[in-house]
């Protein structure tokens, strides 16, 4: 599999080879889930809780005696039977994330990219680099590569003119080589990445 590589102008400077055994295979949908479902796992905020016997508001006395008022017996009004007491094993403060094995997780990428790569909505580009931190030029380059709409800019390191000059863009997320995950690359219509970073990641997902 051949990729044209293209300049800031849109016209093809030249090649990059795509290995077979790589990005040819059959993609596995299931490891794009399971990475997926484990890096939003990881987003969640995990802040809910609720308050127990110990933590709401009141008094600890005892309403009344134990025995002789004829009432049912209780040792105190935060007690969870009564209105506005404490919750039991209620939701607590805690982290969703949890970690798969590499070896999913690289493969979840692999399928993730030869699913766009088989969509045709992969643009390789000389380098992404930017001269002054000026959002114009970076906008007018996106609208030349026909990247519209949400877009997923890979480097292997971002260059940092070009990384504040793009990042006022609405639907433009810029991400290193290193970093990119499955969930990037399935929540965006477009990639845009330089040869260099397509390269480092057949050596990565090989």
């Amino acid at each position: 599999m051949t990729l044209d590589v293209v300049n800031t102008s849109n016209e093809k400077v030249g090649t990059v080879d795509l290995r077979e055994e790589t990005f040819a295979g059959p993609v596995k949908l299931d490891l794009v889930w399971e990475s997926v479902v484990r890096e939003q796992a990881s987003r969640r905020r995990g802040t809910h809780m609720t308050k127990n016997r110990a933590l709401v508001s009141g008094s600890g006395r005892k309403p009344w005696r134990q025995k002789g008022t004829g009432r049912a017996r209780v040792g105190s009004i935060r007690t969870p039977l009564w209105r506005k007491g404490g919750t039991v094993f209620g939701p607590q403060p805690r982290s969703y994330d949890y970690a798969l094995p590499k070896k999913v997780e690289r493969g979840a990428l692999k399928a993730a990219l030869t699913a766009r790569l088989h969509e045709g909505a992969v643009t390789v580009i000389d380098e992404l680099r930017a001269d002054e931190r000026k959002t114009k030029p970076v906008a007018g380059l996106l609208k030349t590569l026909g990247a519209t709409g949400k877009t997923l800019l890979v480097d292997v390191a971002l260059d940092e003119n070009f990384a504040r000059s793009a990042r006022n863009i609405a639907g433009v997320r810029l991400v290193a080589s290193g970093r990119l995950t499955a969930r990037d690359v399935m929540d965006t219509s477009r990639i845009v990445m330089t040869r260099a970073a397509i390269e480092r990641l057949q050596e990565v997902l090989e």
